[in-house]
Parts: structure tokens; sequence; C-alpha cells
């Protein structure tokens, strides 16, 4: 960001001229909003087609239950909360648990348990999963894919007996070695560490995890809404204008000026920043151009529970080789019980379900069952479809999206963010952090451990 980026934050003070328009209020443009407002914006107008504030972080409070979609879990260490301190209090103090259920129908730690998926499974699997690594690393030299980026770290065997081979098709939406190589090196790290001999010898012997440093931390029981109301409230204390559940229409540029068109009025600004979507950017701007990138659409299923869940984790991921879904929240772990009953949330891409609410509900009620899990009163509370909930990576994505984001930036629009950037972001914690890159200038960025 040049010099002069503060300077072009200062426009007209008249009713409908903003100094910045951000489109979007999820973290990104709240983050976005409040990097401006430190900058020297006086007015800045947040838009957002969604009614309600946070993007993709969406509750729905059910028969007394409250579950979500989005990112739960924080940290009280995260970056977000130097933009917005007030934001510690509303948070629920929590220590979640991670585990996988096996394609052997059992339950361990996830992502990878060196002791359950290598040392505990006999001398012959420990054999064949060191010369299936010894093989992949001198015979497959060339890595094109996230397939082949797993398999040169732990090997073809080890790829899967574990799961991970299923689990990688499960949250993709498509075979792992359709998956950009960029994707895998950007996001599957953990794979190439947990491959380090040091790591290796750990798991042969019994050993006290450290556990993290930070404290973890969840949305409030109430939901999403009460958590970004109180971001929100500051951001209009110091000046910002939040327009939800607007529509917005088109976007033209005039003699350095933007109109910012929505339904039945007409916003302008010297700057706009994008966080929503870049096909539907560029499409307001009139830019025809379709980089053809892809999105996962996200199936929610809401479930409660009365019996003996078969399993202590709070966090269950599917690594089984059948099975639509890709992973359920415990939230009864978080915030306690209603009516002596447990409710969690169930993750399924939608396209492995035929794009089918039922078939999803069916396929997870007889896959828990023929893995003896959830045995009791199981019921369906409600469900929901999320569109664009996160971006597919394949045939070679990033060199679209660097082409997407000339055309916009050409045009004058700032995009970037989960969705403004087609970069998959895991934590508010990335997100923060991304929105600090683009907005603050150099030097001046707020970081994070």
């Amino acid at each position: 960001m040049s010099e002069t980026s503060v300077e072009i934050c200062r426009g007209d003070l008249d009713q409908d001229v903003f100094d910045a328009v951000i489109l979007g209020a999820g973290i990104t443009g709240l983050v976005s909003a409040s990097i401006l407002q430190d900058l020297g914006c006086r007015k800045i107008a947040v838009v957002d087609e969604f009614e309600k504030l946070g993007g993709n972080h969406i509750d729905r409070a059910i028969n007394g239950y409250t579950f979500d979609i989005g990112s739960l879990i924080f940290q009280d260490d995260s970056p977000l909360l130097k933009h917005f301190p007030e934001l510690l209090e509303h948070y629920v103090p929590i220590k979640p648990t991670w585990g996988k259920l096996t394609p052997q129908g059992g339950v361990t730690s996830y992502p990878l348990s060196i002791k359950d998926d290598i040392f505990g499974s006999g001398l012959w699997v420990v054999l064949r999963v060191g010369l299936s690594v010894a093989v992949s690393r001198l015979l497959r030299r060339r890595i094109e894919n996230a397939r082949d980026f797993a398999r040169y770290w732990i090997g073809d065997f080890l790829l899967k007996r574990s799961g991970l081979e299923s689990y990688m098709r499960r949250f993709f939406g498509i075979p792992a070695e359709n998956v950009d190589l960029q994707f895998a090196e950007k996001r599957m790290l953990w794979i190439k560490e947990h491959a380090t001999p040091k790591v290796l010898f750990r798991g042969m012997r019994r050993h006290r995890s450290a556990g993290p440093k930070n404290r973890q931390l969840a949305r409030p029981r109430e939901g999403y809404n009460a958590l970004y109301a109180v971001a929100a409230e500051k951001l209009r204390g110091r000046g910002a204008t939040f327009m939800l559940g607007q529509q917005i229409k088109s976007i033209t540029k005039s003699d350095g000026r933007f109109d910012v068109v929505l339904n039945g009025s007409r916003i302008t600004a010297s700057r706009v920043i994008s966080t929503i979507p870049i096909n539907r950017a560029l499409a307001l701007c009139s830019l025809n151009m379709d980089p053809h990138l892809s999105s996962v659409t996200l199936i929610s299923l809401y479930f409660s529970f009365s019996g003996n869940r078969g399993f202590d984790y709070s966090i269950l991921y599917n690594f089984a080789h059948d099975g639509a879904w890709k992973r359920l929240t415990m939230y009864s772990d978080f915030y306690g019980r209603v009516e002596d009953r447990e409710y969690f949330g169930v993750e399924v891409i939608a396209s492995h379900a035929g794009d089918d609410l039922a078939i999803a509900e069916e396929d997870f009620r007889s896959h828990v069952t023929k893995n003896k899990l959830f045995a009791g009163d199981l019921v369906c509370e409600g469900n929901q479809i999320v569109p664009c909930a996160y971006p597919i990576y394949t045939g070679q994505a990033h060199l679209r999206v660097a082409e997407a984001l000339m055309h916009l930036r050409n045009f004058g629009i700032e995009s970037f963010g989960r969705q403004g950037g087609f970069d998959y972001q895991p934590t508010a914690r990335v997100s923060t952090q991304n929105a600090e890159a683009h907005l603050m200038p150099a030097g001046g960025a707020r970081t994070g451990n």
C-alpha cells in the first residue's frame, strides 16, 4: 500500500458519499473496516447481502439448541482481538479435542496417530509403512498434486491405511490427484511435519503433550451475531455504516470514484474493498471474464442425541473409506446439554450426497450405525445448505485467480480474503493477518503468533 493510501481515504462527507465501501461483513470485512479507520477513513460503508454479520459464520437456533457453520474455535492471542479486544469477554473458554473415525472402524487422535496408525498395528504394518515411504521418496520425485505431496511424505500404504486419502476427497469435494500442488504446499504442511524422524520416534514412546499455549475459545452460546454485533458497534462508534440485507446491483467507476448501486439506492466512494466471491465482484463491475473458479457447497445437518455416542472427542473427522460426512462438532461439549440431550452439527459436501438433504441425513445415520456410534435416540433438528463455503483448488486455479484479481485491481477494486482472494483461510487468525497484509503500510502490520 502506498504512502498516499491514507489520503485516498479522506473524501466527501455528503450523506451517500463515503471514504470507502467494503463489500462483505465477515471477519475480513470487519477487520478491513478497523484497519481503514486506523488509517484515517472517517466514513466507511460495510455492505452485505446477508441479513447478519459474520459472512459464512452462521448460527441456527432450533428448539433450544444453537448450531453453527464456520470456524468455531478462536484463540485468546489471535490478532483479531487486537482490533476488537471487546470480543474477549464474550467468548466461551473451551478445551477441544480432535479425533478421527478410521477405516478399521476405530476412533483415534486426529490427524495421524503414530501409535494406532503405525506402531500399534504390528511389525508387518510398520515394515510396510517404512518400505512405502522409502519407495515414495526414491521414485516420486516429481510432485504435481495434493495426492503426490501426501504420498511423498507418508507413502502410499499409510495414505490409504490411515484414511487420509478418503478424507482428502471429502474435504476437497474431488479426488486429491485433481487438487493443485500449490494448495497442498500451503495448507497441508502438517503431513510433512508428522513424517519427520523426530515425530515418528516420539510416537514410539509415552510422552506428555505440552498442549496449546494459547487459550481456546468458542463463540457465545447465543451465536455469532452476539459476538460480531460487539465489533460492529465499535466500528459504528468510529463512523462506519452497516447496510445488511442489501442486494448489490452494479459497480461503476467515473472520475476516480465508484458508484455502488444497491436496492433502490446508490452510494459513492473513492475506494472499494471486496471480500465477496471473485466471480460475483467481476460480474458487478461488468468485467467480462469467467475465471471458472469452483467452490464447495456444504450441507450442515443439526442433531440432538441421547444415549452412548461411542467416542470422547469433541470434534470427529471421518477418515473411513465410506460415508459422505466429513466432520462433526459436539457443541454440547462446549455449551452443556439441553434437557439432558447432547447436540452436534455434521458437515457434508453437497455433491457427495447428490445435493440432497434427505440423502445426506440417511447416509450419516447409516454410517454411524455401521460404526457403532450414536447408539440411542438420534434426532435431526434441522439442516442448512451453504454455497461458496470454501474454494476448490484444481486446474492451476492460482493462475486464474491471479488473472481475475489483476482485472479487478486494474478496475480499482481491492479484492482479498477467503472469498475475495479465493484463499482457503481456516481460522480467524489467518483472515485477520491476510487483511492486515493487504491494507496496512509496510512495517505497520499487526501480527499474531
